[in-house]
């Protein structure tokens, strides 16, 4: 390959997180290394994460986590590079962080520090970047010919790092679906994840003018819960809980919304029947919610009277709509809004081990691109970090 211009050991599709990890460790382990980005910077997505910050992982990392119609593919990447691992590497950089909440990791300064690191590991590990560079075609045969408006270039190996469809105002686009379909590499269904919801017309004018109110509730899909935040928006639901129960929801799901996750309401309401039966429903929801919503659901519900001069009936009724409050789901705002992308590259076409294609030496996915999808709070990071890690050693 010495005669051939523009020669690489690998190239690196994209420059996020995932393809600048990847990078570095693959020129770490003196691989001539080109990291090809066609926005006209990198790391994006890493730059406006966080609020700014950088949630770069997640101390409770483990493959529950995760969402894939092959569950057991990351167990493998994750063992290997840890939380622990990348929080080493943020300190090594003297990148002071903190703890949020639930094992949020976050920057205590600004997002760009973790670009800063790994563009600076980028050029220690003498890691060719080009940005503003568009790939027209790839072409395999001895070697990968990448077909760019920068040239053509060639490499024994090719990651494909290109990410999901989420935010396209980031540069987000279909390119690694399509690659992976050229070299007959299975792809599932992509739809939005950690995505805010929408509500149908009936449902948006019962919560009319409600919109910036937020709530703590446990929010659910069949078996699935997540108890966290939720926020009323002028298109429908937002906020961590809904985020991350969109990631499991299905066209034509309900939700189930549990305002008081921690009690049994119908024991509580039948107590304060005979012990307060002055008490007025409002009292009783205030609790938890904030006046507007608590008389919304009052208004909504006719809870008007006394507990005291409601029958048992109505009381249980009313404890199964705080417990269980069943708000159909007409559609999610969007991959414009949603945090990542849900499907992708078959993982089952991929080794755990190194994510090199199985019936094709050489290519290799990593990162959103592939049908791994994390919770929200610093998962999809921490997989980034992780298969590229991997990938990174084997090319």
């Amino acid at each position: 390959m010495s005669e051939i211009i523009n020669n690489y050991d690998v190239i690196i599709l994209g420059a996020g997180a995932a393809g600048l990890m990847c990078a570095i460790e693959a020129g770490y382990a003196d691989k001539r290394v080109l990291l090809i980005e066609h926005n006209d910077t990198v790391g994006k997505k890493i730059r406006i994460s966080g609020g700014g910050r950088c949630n770069f992982t997640n101390i409770n990392t483990e493959p529950s986590r995760y969402v894939s119609q092959n569950p057991r593919f990351c167990y493998s990447a994750l063992s290997r590079y840890t939380p622990d691992d990348f929080i080493a590497y943020v300190e090594r950089h003297g990148i002071d962080y903190h703890e949020k909440k639930l094992g949020q990791l976050f920057c205590d300064g600004s997002a760009q520090q973790i670009i800063d690191a790994l563009l600076q590991d980028c050029e220690y590990a003498g890691v060719e970047l080009r940005v503003s560079c568009t790939v027209s075609s790839v072409e395999k045969e001895e070697y990968f010919t990448v077909n760019t408006n920068q040239g053509v270039f060639y490499g024994k190996a090719l990651v494909v790092a290109t990410g999901g469809l989420s935010i396209p105002k980031m540069g987000a686009t279909s390119f690694g679906y399509t690659l992976a379909e050229q070299f007959n590499i299975p792809v599932l269904p992509c739809t939005p994840g950690l995505v805010p919801m929408t509500l149908n017309e009936k449902d948006l004018a019962r919560l009319d003018d409600l919109s910036g109110i937020a709530f703590d509730a446990a929010v659910s899909i069949g078996k699935t819960r997540f108890e966290e935040a939720v926020l009323i928006t002028h298109r429908g639901l937002s906020g961590p809980a809904i985020l991350q129960i969109s990631s499991f929801w299905n066209q034509g799901d309900d939700i189930s919304i549990n305002l008081f996750p921690d009690i049994n309401v119908e024991e509580e309401l039948m107590e304060l029947k005979y012990s307060a039966p002055k008490t007025m429903p409002k009292e009783f929801v205030l609790q938890r919610l904030s006046a507007r919503l608590a008389q919304r659901l009052c208004d909504l519900y006719d809870w008007e009277d006394p507990l005291g001069e409601i029958s048992d009936k109505f009381l249980r009724n009313m404890a199964k709509s705080l417990q269980d409050w069943r708000i159909h789901i007409p559609g999610t705002e969007g991959y414009p809004k949603a945090e990542v992308t849900c499907g992708g590259v078959d993982t089952r076409a991929l080794s755990p081990k190194t994510m090199e294609c199985k019936d094709l030496p050489g290519l290799y996915f990593i990162g959103e691109v592939m049908d791994v999808t994390g919770w929200l709070g610093g998962y999809n990071f921490q997989w980034a970090w992780a298969s590229a890690v991997v990938a990174g050693r084997a090319v």
